[in-house]
């Protein structure tokens, strides 16, 4: 099964990023991910379902870790499985 993920990290500021949103990316850019897309309001990610689902368990606990009050996270399937 192939995943996507969207995710946000808060709080937010526009001035500097959090040290949270700097431990989500390195989270995302170290996974066994593809089509990684790193923004400054929104973070997508795709791959095999347990990399995607490996990936989320990091994010959420290294996130909280770093000070995250808030995680809003999407996962969708996609592909072939998706229908």
């Amino acid at each position: 099964m192939r995943l996507r993920v969207e995710f946000t990290t808060e709080p937010f500021d526009l001035d500097e990023a959090p040290a949270h949103a700097l431990v989500a990316r390195q989270v995302i850019e170290a996974a066994e991910l593809d089509a990684v897309d790193v923004g400054p309001f929104g973070n997508t990610a795709e791959g095999d379902g347990d990399a995607v689902l490996t990936a989320v368990d990091a994010l959420l606990r290294r996130t909280l870790e770093a000070g995250a009050t808030r995680i809003s996270l999407q996962v969708n399937v996609v592909g072939e499985d998706a229908e």
